[in-house]
């Protein structure tokens, strides 16, 4: 609470004013105020900050609002048609507004201008693999991923489950218990560690962390609950 005080402090004419409206918004929504988080942002934007516009979609697509973040980002391209994490970010929304093939587009053009970014690489992969589709390609993004991010818990996970849909229990083991060392705290790592346990056979141990899953605030938690009940289909079931 400090920090709001002292950043209202840099007057409008300083050199540093951008960033501290910037910071006071950002520091708005860490602590839960989003409606007044996402005031303070339109008003940085009427004000012409040069950052401001991207500081505002990215308001809207924290607060799920992407269908307003979504024009700002085509509108900031229009004039920086080159910069990847505006592709990154514009795909983001797309793919939470359901548009996937739009969304995929974006990554792919990502990756053309920063072929290397292991968070695109990631988000591209995984999703592949998630879905079912291009499983080699994907698992082959996500190993690239992490051998730039060997810490990163998310990143980890989406190797182990690119493994998992592929139907290599065993190796998949290795990545996601990992995973779950790196982040015990993620409702998504834990059911997917439940997931793995259960069809190596370990049922009390799938049911342990899909019960730990639902202590986290999962997103679906139906799901796992249903796991709970009747366990995980057969995957050679059509």
């Amino acid at each position: 609470e400090l920090a709001r005080p002292a950043l209202a402090r840099v007057y409008e004419g300083s050199a540093y004013a951008e960033s501290a409206r910037l910071l006071d918004a950002r520091y708005l929504l860490r602590s839960g105020r989003g409606e007044a988080a996402l005031e303070a942002a339109l008003a940085n934007a009427e004000a012409g900050h040069p950052r401001a516009r991207r500081a505002l979609a990215d308001m809207y697509a924290s607060l799920e609002r992407h269908a307003q973040a979504e024009p700002i980002y085509t509108a900031l391209l229009a004039e920086d048609d080159d910069n990847w994490t505006l592709y990154f970010a514009r795909a983001a929304t797309r793919d939470a507004m359901g548009d996937w093939p739009a969304a995929e587009a974006d990554l792919r053009k990502a990756l053309e201008f920063s072929p290397d970014q292991p968070e695109v690489l990631n988000y591209l992969g995984y999703t592949w693999v998630d879905r079912g589709e291009n499983l080699q390609e994907g698992l082959a993004m996500i190993r690239r991923a992490v051998e730039q991010r060997p810490n990163s818990a998310a990143i980890i996970d989406s190797l182990g489950w690119a493994y998992y849909r592929l139907g290599d229990y065993r190796q998949a083991l290795l990545f996601l218990e990992r995973a779950v060392e790196l982040e015990p705290s993620s409702a998504t790592l834990n059911d997917h560690l439940g997931d793995v346990y259960w069809r190596l056979g370990r049922r009390t141990e799938a049911r342990f962390q899909w019960r730990r899953a639902l202590t986290q605030d999962p997103d679906d938690a139906a799901s796992i609950e249903a796991k709970l009940e009747t366990g995980l289909p057969d995957p050679r079931a059509p």
